[in-house]
């Protein structure tokens, strides 16, 4: 019997990661590293480097497969795409871009964000592509009257390969709400209303891709596709895809966390936390994006813009003091070191706050990024204390998310972490257990994270699984963890650095407003 291999390629805020998987394991993998730039006032990529990272990360795994079997790479059961979510990407009907890919990053729809909230009575994020388009109607934006179609990041890759334009449930709840594995026919009908009344007659729905359910076939493999992924000609079109799926859903197949009451955490450039909810918030809450799973169940989720990238800043900056007295000591040593020194922070970690604001927060009403470093007349500004406030700085807006959904009595049996933030292992562990409220799990698997997940995917796709609680089940059979519980003196050392983190928002407000005129 032929063996089901797939590919998964996820790309990341930072990295593009593809892996070749089979049930049983990762069999190679590749990646490519990239950045977002300021262009014209947005946080962007440029789509040629979308390709160039898309071949880049395939060849890398390609040779990589080669170097451990001794084969040239031709076929495959399956590929799935993931990407960040949100955003915006407008084209027209010769399928050109009208304006450059608007990030997740952006924070520049407050206003169709507020309008669209308060006429769906249904929370709309910021960084939404409707709120996107929205906002680009309201401000006049020239672009408009052109665009005949938008996508995800995802759903765009997607289209390069088979020429569908289609999305996996839950990427697509980030770009309109959904109800019963649809758009929304209510709330569909209050926007084109709403378009109407701005002089834009479009059917809104015309331009969003179709919604399709985890195991369906999302198209084939097209020549054209198989081209462009591989232009080496090695990879042979014809295989199916599985719908494509923003980073939030596959970080929840990669942590086996779709089936009610369970939760995961994804912690790297940014974070966002999914709890499959049992019943459905009782208000709309500007701080909760209500989603859906891979499989359709409403998600309660938290985002915070920023995580890690401020903390990174901070050991970079203490590696480049050792550097100047000719200290040899690795990234990796020097990471390991300083979050060991952070066990040693005193009870107030000294009195100290920090914001780990490089873009803008929505959750705390923060339009722009600006990182901040504050502390009392006496405070103690030692090592484990910077280390400590740098490391509860980017849990804080997933604790304010946290509060809201106690008080929402969602109820978490399980939450799994996962996202180079526990790299740092059991510290890693104890301070986001603090800030949740929970026991947090970190699987042996997750360290793949979305790429693994897109391609379990897929492979739902390959077998025609459309049961994914079972396949999941057999997937994560036996899988090895560790759970970590933060003690007594963690969560209060937690609780004095929220009480203070809370108390100095609307300075944090002002320095962002001031420090980016």
């Amino acid at each position: 019997m032929k063996q089901t291999r797939v590919i998964g390629i996820e790309f990341g805020s930072t990295r593009i990661k593809a892996v070749l998987l089979d049930e049983n394991a990762v069999i190679a993998s590749g990646d490519y590293e990239w950045a977002s730039t300021l262009r014209d006032g947005f946080w962007s990529y440029e789509l040629s480097e979308v390709v160039t990272g898309l071949q880049a990360s395939y060849a890398a795994l390609a040779k990589d497969y080669q170097a451990k079997t001794g084969e040239v790479l031709r076929e495959v059961s399956a590929i799935g795409i993931s990407a960040m979510m949100h955003g915006y990407l407008a084209f027209d009907k010769q399928g050109e871009l009208l304006v450059p890919f608007r990030t997740w990053q952006n924070a520049n729809t407050a206003k169709a964000s507020a309008e669209l909230t308060e006429a769906f009575h249904f929370h709309v994020p910021l960084r939404w592509s409707v709120s996107h388009f929205y906002e680009a109607v309201l401000t006049g934006e020239p672009h408009v009257k052109d665009v005949a179609s938008l996508n995800t990041l995802a759903g765009y890759v997607h289209y390069l390969l088979t020429d569908r334009l289609v999305l996996g449930v839950c990427d697509a709840s980030g770009m309109f709400p959904l109800e019963g594995g649809a758009y929304s026919p209510r709330m569909m009908k209050i926007m084109n209303e709403k378009l109407a009344a701005h002089g834009c007659s479009v059917d809104f729905e015309t331009l969003l891709p179709s919604v399709l359910q985890a195991g369906d076939e999302a198209g084939r493999l097209t020549e054209k596709g198989a081209k462009l992924l591989d232009p080496t000609g090695n990879l042979r079109a014809g295989c199916p895809l599985c719908p494509p799926e923003g980073d939030a859903g596959t970080g929840m197949i990669a942590t086996n966390s779709v089936r009610v009451r369970s939760a995961n955490v994804s912690a790297g450039t940014s974070g966002f936390l999914m709890a499959v909810m049992e019943k459905d918030l009782s208000r709309a809450y500007e701080e909760i994006d209500v989603m859906c799973s891979p499989f359709g169940n409403p998600v309660a989720m938290i985002h915070a813009a920023n995580f890690t990238p401020e903390i990174n800043a901070w050991v970079d900056l203490i590696g480049e003091a050792v550097m100047l007295f000719d200290g040899q000591v690795s990234r990796g040593e020097l990471f390991d070191r300083l979050y060991e020194a952070s066990l040693k922070a005193d009870e107030d970690v000294g009195g100290l706050v920090a914001y780990n604001y490089r873009v803008g927060e929505h959750m705390v009403e923060c339009e722009s990024g600006a990182p901040l470093l504050a502390r009392d007349r006496e405070g103690r500004l030692n090592l484990p204390n910077l280390m400590k406030a740098q490391i509860y700085s980017a849990l804080g807006v997933l604790a304010i998310g946290m509060e809201i959904l106690r008080e929402e009595r969602v109820s978490l049996d399980s939450v799994i972490g996962h996202g180079g933030f526990f790299k740092a292992g059991k510290i890693a562990q104890s301070a986001m257990s603090a800030a949740i409220g929970a026991p947090i799990t970190v699987m042996e698997q997750a360290g793949e994270g979305g790429a693994w997940g897109i391609g379990l995917l897929a492979m739902m796709t390959a077998l025609g699984e459309h049961d994914g609680n079972l396949f999941l089940d057999r997937i994560f059979d036996g899988v090895k963890s560790v759970t970590v519980s933060a003690d007594e003196g963690e969560i209060n050392r937690f609780a004095h650095f929220m009480e203070r983190y809370q108390r100095m928002l609307p300075v944090e407000r002002k320095s962002a407003e001031i420090l980016n005129l």
